[in-house]
């Protein structure tokens, strides 16, 4: 397999998972925390969020420059990452193989 086609595979993987993290962080671990007083949850979620976060920035900086993205596309990925679902757009829009 290419190394760009490995890398791609891991931002998706990453995509999904940072996605995910984000909404369990914002629709579960938040309001836990608002309603109940305990952050146990956003504790619990909020590291491997914000790890997963720095690599789905990182990976997408390099794929942006790496596979010559336009402005517009770099700028769509990088803020899809602090809307809710917009990674699950990102994969959707421009990481699936078009086969």
């Amino acid at each position: 397999m290419h190394l760009n086609k490995k890398i791609i595979t891991l931002f998706r993987i990453i995509a999904f998972l940072e996605g995910t993290s984000y909404l369990l962080l914002l629709f579960v671990g938040v309001p836990f925390k608002y309603l109940n007083g305990n952050d146990y949850i956003v504790k619990l979620l909020g590291m491997p969020h914000g790890l997963l976060f720095v690599a789905y920035i990182f990976i997408a900086i390099y794929l942006g420059l790496n596979q010559d993205w336009s402005f517009r596309k770099k700028l769509i990925v990088l803020a899809s990452s602090v809307i809710p679902f917009g990674t699950f757009y990102v994969e959707f829009k421009y990481l699936r193989s078009k086969n």
